[in-house]
């Protein structure tokens, strides 16, 4: 799910721990791969490493190389697979894949690139092949990708998808539990003192609503989805427009299609165009007419996951 914060948090954790550590990037795909461009991969000179390429059969290799590299301190770029030094690997999709080695020399711009990522900042990672240096500036596009001129790669990021789920009822647990195993961060609104008990520990923040109206609790960027889990449809409106108003990729409420009719009878009532409530997805999901919490919380995951790669081109 793009989310690069892994990734950098385990070159922070190293690099402050006085090891030398090496940024691992995928520059370029021929043919299939398991991973896009943009893709990354850490290495410590404990051998210790986060991240992956494949599903295991070139990962031994690139640890080696990243080795080398951090005893060398300069940059090299080698292709895995087809056309690859390394003869004895071949990657079971049969293209290959060009990674770009680079040896971390400062600590400062890594712990630079964590915060925004941690502030959910798009940003452009700028790497040389022939050049140590890390550069890392804002991004102004919305994709993931990897552009290269000459010697340099500009690895382009944006956050990786968050959930706001609202609601009432054990579907909220069940997708804060599969957001929790997937690695998607969460965060809950919820009017209900059991569902709040319940979800503790299991999201990045828990609020319990005192009203049903509009409430800064509900702050979706333009990576965020907003889940509506209500059965107590008087809970939903005015926090629904909010959501609806906001930047969230995307909207979504459970509900039969005759409760969707009913839904948008006095979301019109409150202000929201027919165009702004075609935004939403409903009923949720991917799977129809779901009845059972987990299936729900599942179809509304794959849903949002879908929905997320095909407005951003995140593959990675």
């Amino acid at each position: 799910m793009n989310n690069i914060l892994p990734i950098f948090s385990f070159l922070k954790s190293k690099s402050e721990a006085g090891q030398k550590t090496v940024l691992v990037t995928l520059v370029a795909v021929t043919g299939a791969s398991t991973r896009n461009p943009g893709a990354h991969m850490a290495v410590a000179e404990d051998g210790s490493f986060a991240g992956s390429f494949s599903g295991g059969c070139v990962e031994a290799a690139v640890v080696a190389e990243a080795l080398e590299v951090a005893t060398s301190g300069q940059p090299r770029e080698v292709r895995f697979g087809a056309g690859s030094p390394y003869l004895d690997i071949r990657l079971p999709c049969g293209g290959n894949i060009d990674l770009l080695f680079t040896p971390v020399v400062s600590g400062t711009i890594i712990c630079d690139i964590y915060d925004r990522i941690r502030k959910r900042q798009p940003l452009t990672i700028i790497l040389d092949s022939e050049n140590p240096e890390i550069c890392c500036v804002a991004q102004t596009s919305n994709k993931v990708s990897v552009e290269r001129k000459a010697s340099q790669h500009f690895v382009h990021h944006i956050p990786a998808a968050r959930i706001i789920i609202l609601g009432q009822g054990p579907s909220v647990a069940s997708l804060a539990g599969l957001c929790a195993s997937y690695g998607i961060d969460c965060d809950i609104l919820s009017p209900d003192p059991v569902v709040i008990d319940q979800v503790e520990g299991l999201a990045n923040s828990v609020n319990l609503l005192k009203t049903p109206d509009a409430t800064p609790l509900l702050d979706p960027d333009p990576w965020t989805a907003c889940i509506f889990y209500f059965h107590d449809h008087d809970w939903e409106a005015r926090l629904m427009k909010q959501a609806l108003f906001s930047p969230a990729f995307y909207v979504g409420a459970m509900g039969s299609l005759k409760t969707h009719g009913i839904r948008q009878q006095y979301l019109a009532q409150i202000g929201v165009s027919e165009a702004e409530q075609k935004r939403m997805s409903a009923p949720i999901g991917l799977i129809p007419s779901t009845r059972d919490p987990a299936t729900l919380a599942l179809s509304t995951l794959a849903e949002v996951v879908e929905s997320y790669h095909r407005h951003f081109g995140c593959n990675a």
